[in-house]
């Protein structure tokens, strides 16, 4: 047989594609240690570097949906945790909204019937750089990021992120998170926003945002939090007054000496409760195994176990699982944890408001949606209300019950230009606590529905 010669332009293609697609298929994960059988989808994971000079890159997981739900034409959404400095992979991947969950021995998985990449392709974002398996060479990074690094380096991220996964470019594209993610899902909203302007195609179709139990407003959201707590018996008449008169959260990010001996009041008189989730159980453990963040729910005695960031804290630190996800290749010089308290006490910068980049995208015609567990009492449903009402949005739909199966899942209100949604009985992490009322709400986001009125 004679010889084959490609031509030189198909030569060229060809390498550089083996360029790409190799380095693409370095990020692909074969197995995940203790994994279900019969797994139908792609998961990537692997580092992007977002500061060659200071040595700063940012851990990412992919979950695509499965070939058989055309994940080819599912949007792609970028999930992001708060704290700030809690990671995405705790969270957002291990006990919300990925396709696992960890069982206790912290060794193997189960699946998460109620996974959002039933629906979407779900990029997770381990966010800053010292934040889980995200690193920085420069160590003073982890004592001096805040807000606008963080959003920076985000950007910076989902641009050589694309051009590591051609295929995702043009695709509709959606931020959504939890707790602080209130400020890092609209602050990066905002960049990609202001970046697509001008350009006629852009790579990134940015369509709009979700998030849930957000810090949103200071003002409107300490006012709400103080509320929530009388208006749920947790704290005395007498310490609410005197929260209302002592803390004055719209001026500065500091509370005064009165303010944080009145707060100290509070926390005494609400005992020894799971704020996170006032009406649940919390993991048998001395200390609080949640930090700063979380909480859990009794109803659900099978979907629901209150100790799962000790499972995850088991499972991430695994040696083989870390070599299985492509991370921690530099040989970071401490365990991988649920939370960076380095991160999250040094925070450096933090706008008292949301609501000014709210106005910004809401008048650009973005997809923005709210959500709320209603028995969350660190960033409660009283206090998103109020940020939201502090809008002055007209009103499309007035509030009313939406339904699950018949049953009340929560309550909705659709304004011009935003949906509110809260979901009955959730704490702070909604797709734990009501996973498959989550994803309906998912859904109902994805389609630009409003959420289902009838009982039927």
């Amino acid at each position: 047989m004679g010889s084959f010669r490609l031509p030189v332009l198909g030569l060229v293609s060809l390498l550089l594609c083996s360029a790409a697609c190799y380095s693409l298929e370095e990020d692909r994960i074969i197995e995940l240690p203790g994994q279900p059988p019969n797994v139908e989808f792609s998961q990537y994971s692997g580092y992007v570097t977002v500061d060659e000079k200071a040595g700063r890159a940012l851990f990412y997981w992919l979950v695509e949906a499965p070939a058989s739900r055309l994940s080819e034409s599912r949007p792609l959404v970028l999930w992001l945790n708060g704290g700030p400095g809690c990671s995405s992979v705790a969270y957002g991947f291990a006990e919300e909204i990925g396709p696992f969950r960890i069982h206790p021995d912290g060794k193997t998985l189960f699946s998460n019937p109620s996974a959002w990449n039933s629906l979407a392709n779900l990029l997770f974002l381990e966010s800053p750089a010292g934040v889980g398996f995200s690193y920085s060479n420069t160590t003073s990074d982890l004592y001096t990021v805040g807000d606008n690094r963080t959003a920076e380096d985000a950007y910076t991220f989902l641009v050589d992120w694309f051009e590591r996964f051609p295929q995702y470019k043009y695709r509709d594209f959606y931020i959504a998170g939890e707790s602080y993610a209130g400020h890092y899902v609209p602050q990066l909203s905002q960049i990609v926003y202001e970046k697509n302007k001008g350009i006629k195609n852009p790579v990134i179709n940015f369509k709009g945002f979700l998030v849930g139990n957000a810090v949103t407003d200071d003002y409107h959201d300490f006012v709400g939090t103080f509320e929530y707590w009388w208006s749920h018996g947790l704290i005395s008449d007498a310490t609410y007054r005197t929260l209302r008169v002592s803390c004055d959260f719209g001026s500065s990010t500091h509370p005064s000496d009165a303010c944080t001996k009145i707060l100290n009041v509070a926390a005494s008189e609400q005992g020894n409760i799971d704020p996170y989730s006032i009406y649940t159980r919390t993991c048998n453990e001395t200390g609080s195994l949640r930090r700063n963040l979380r909480g859990h729910y009794p109803w659900m005695p099978r979907a629901y176990d209150p100790c799962t960031e000790r499972y995850s804290t088991m499972y991430f630190n695994r040696p083989e699982v870390q070599k299985a996800i492509h991370a921690n290749v530099t040989g970071i010089p401490y365990r991988w944890d649920t939370c960076s308290n380095i991160v999250g006490n040094y925070w450096a910068d933090a706008p008292l408001s949301m609501l000014p980049i709210y106005r910004e995208l809401i008048a650009a015609g973005l997809k923005i949606w709210v959500y709320s567990g209603d028995t969350d009492s660190v960033v409660p449903v009283t206090a998103t209300r109020y940020s939201i009402d502090a809008l002055k949005l007209p009103t499309i739909m007035n509030w009313y019950p939406w339904y699950d199966n018949g049953k009340v899942g929560g309550w909705s209100q659709v304004y011009k230009g935003l949906t509110f949604v809260t979901v009955r009985g959730a704490g702070h992490e909604v797709p734990l606590h009501r996973p498959r009322q989550a994803l309906i709400l998912f859904k109902y986001f994805l389609d630009s529905k409003p959420m289902p009125s009838s009982s039927n």
